[in-house]
């Protein structure tokens, strides 16, 4: 997918169906959560849990933009794609699509805005630099 440079690849299980065979539409946001913790944990090389446990940055789901083109159904091998859009001083914004194997078409798009919050204190706190930082030189093709 042009100007996307990660995906995470996951086969659609029975339980993610419904009595049609096809995904149900809750489970897109599944896909792309999951997705999101790979992008952080395999390609940015950051573990979201120890930044959560720390207090670093623990991101809360501010907006989503969903947009269903085709259905998944069962036994599919699925592409999701990610990548990071825009960073703010206290949000980012990631945008996702979803491919089946060996087809071009999309089957699911969102975009995702995600605020910076700090659960004992209940009020947003600005991105690290360090993380800024290290989204900006992966999305923008710059090696570690």
């Amino acid at each position: 997918m042009k100007g996307y440079r990660f995906k995470h690849r996951l086969r659609v299980r029975y339980s993610e169906v419904d009595t049609q065979q096809i995904v149900f539409n809750s489970n897109y946001l599944n896909y792309i959560n999951i997705a999101a913790s790979e992008y952080f944990c395999e390609v940015l090389q950051i573990d979201l849990f120890e930044l959560e446990q720390s207090e670093i940055i623990d991101r809360v789901i501010k907006k989503a933009t969903l947009e269903y083109s085709k259905p998944a159904a069962m036994y599919d091998w699925l592409n999701i794609w990610c990548r990071t859009v825009k960073i703010g001083n206290t949000s980012l914004v990631m945008e996702f699509i979803i491919t089946r194997d060996e087809e071009e078409g999309v089957l699911f798009s969102a975009e995702i805005l995600y605020v910076s919050y700090n659960p004992k204190i209940g009020a947003i706190k600005p991105i690290p630099d360090v993380l800024r930082q290290t989204i900006e030189r992966y999305e923008h093709g710059n090696n570690y």
